[in-house]
């Protein structure tokens, strides 16, 4: 991995640095032995930092391609379901029928959630967020099941993330009843993974709740298109707290307290208070000239992407998704009638096209939610409970490489240079 040498001279002595290749991607210089010499990089944000070495996600922005063990995100997303993808990211490769029916039943064992858990929820005011009671809540799940902490012992670790996958959305269905004042519905097994969800969401004992398929479609399209997103901020997060020797569950709710940032998982959300601000139809052009004005503050959110500079892979398959539930619900709602106005914009507006402010993943799926009759501060939640696979996944893999270190990044000190303490008076 290391033939090629970058030279780095430093008060004119050389230090050679070995340069790595991937499999795909961008060559990165290994810079470890800089420490040696008295010198660190300094990289705020960590924009041209590499934290590890992984095979489970690449993406190329430039290009829009998003592979999860080298399969397409759109290929994943409409020939699999969220559970094969689960299952292909947690061990490697994906499964067989055989692999593939032990697995959901491994799954749906795990569905229901301790009893004493529902006391938890006792001690949140009714109108807490729900990502401030899955954070914690997911954080006290290591009292409940602490004989699979033994984080050395790749069975334990396993066991730990399917624990994790399965609960979640029995968690975070929990989160949304409590919020409104209702019972809790247990998870049902005969239910696919997102008919259980939905299920637990908005059923109530007093009627039958009937699954439209293409709702359960979308649901399950939107768990697989957040399922990872390589090393973001969350998964970061996952990834220094599981450095230090954490357990499974405090590792988790850390990355579910980093996605509740509205820089991060907050940007459909965002992108909904947005189409509310602007209310109606009539009233789009007066937006988007505020938004072309760069003397403006207000910015369009859910166009364009960080990460993606040309589009963003997984916005085509939303966006296909979307439309197939708008045209199965038929609902004539104003808000989405300004949603789907924008969007023609954006793709025909030659100041959104050379700008590639493109609609993207956060645009389409914060439309879907609300038409499926999710409210915004659930959001977040949906998110986390889709990204749970994905930070499990890291986490796995990064307690299987040998050496792994507990993560200490350096800094640039710009404070005092030493000095006296003066004690004050005190009498």
């Amino acid at each position: 991995m290391a033939e090629k040498k970058a030279i780095l001279t430093i008060d004119g002595n050389s230090v050679e640095l070995p340069i790595l290749s991937g499999t795909m991607g961008h060559d990165v210089i290994d810079v470890r032995s800089l420490g040696k010499f008295g010198h660190f990089t300094f990289d705020p944000g960590f924009l041209a930092t590499g934290s590890c070495e992984s095979a489970i996600t690449f993406i190329d922005g430039e290009k829009g391609v998003l592979l999860h063990r080298g399969y397409p995100i759109d290929q994943l997303a409409t020939q699999a379901d969220y559970l094969e993808v689960c299952y292909l990211l947690l061990h490697g490769k994906a499964p067989s029928s055989e692999e593939y029916k032990e697995f959901v039943g491994i799954i749906n064992k795990h569905t229901m959630v301790h009893e004493g858990i529902e006391f938890f929820f006792r001690g949140y005011r009714r109108d807490a967020h729900p990502m401030a009671m899955l954070c914690g809540i997911v954080g006290a799940l290591s009292s409940f099941y602490h004989r699979d902490l033994d984080i050395t012992d790749p069975k334990q670790r396993i066991r730990c993330a399917t624990r994790l996958v399965a609960k979640l959305p029995t968690i975070a269905a929990m989160c949304y009843k409590y919020s409104i004042g209702q019972k809790f519905v247990c998870p049902k097994n005969e239910l696919s993974y997102s008919e259980n969800f939905l299920n637990m969401m908005f059923s109530v004992p007093a009627e039958n709740y009937e699954i439209h398929p293409a709702v359960a479609k979308a649901m399950d399209r939107i768990f697989t298109l957040h399922a990872d997103h390589e090393q973001n901020a969350s998964t970061s997060t996952v990834r220094l707290a599981g450095s230090s020797g954490a357990n499974p569950y405090a590792c988790i709710a850390a990355g579910i307290a980093s996605l509740w940032g509205p820089a991060h998982g907050g940007a459909n959300e965002a992108c909904l208070n947005m189409l509310e601000e602007i209310g109606s139809v009539d009233r789009i052009d007066e937006y988007v000239a505020k938004a072309k004005d760069k003397s403006d503050p207000f910015r369009l959110m859910g166009f364009g992407h960080r990460v993606y500079k040309n589009f963003d892979p997984r916005a085509k398959v939303m966006r296909e998704t979307c439309h197939e539930v708008l045209d199965a619900l038929g609902i004539d709602d104003p808000l989405l009638q300004v949603a789907m106005k924008l969007e023609q914009i954006a793709l025909e507006d030659e100041y959104f096209i050379s700008k590639k402010l493109y609609p993207n993943v956060d645009f389409y799926s914060g439309i879907i939610l609300k038409a499926i009759g999710i409210p915004t501060n659930m959001f977040t939640v949906i998110f986390a409970l889709s990204r749970t696979i994905g930070w499990i996944s890291h986490w796995h893999e990064m307690l299987s490489q040998p050496g792994a270190k507990i993560g200490r990044p350096r800094q640039l000190y710009t404070g005092e240079e030493p000095r006296d303490f003066s004690p004050i008076a005190k009498d």
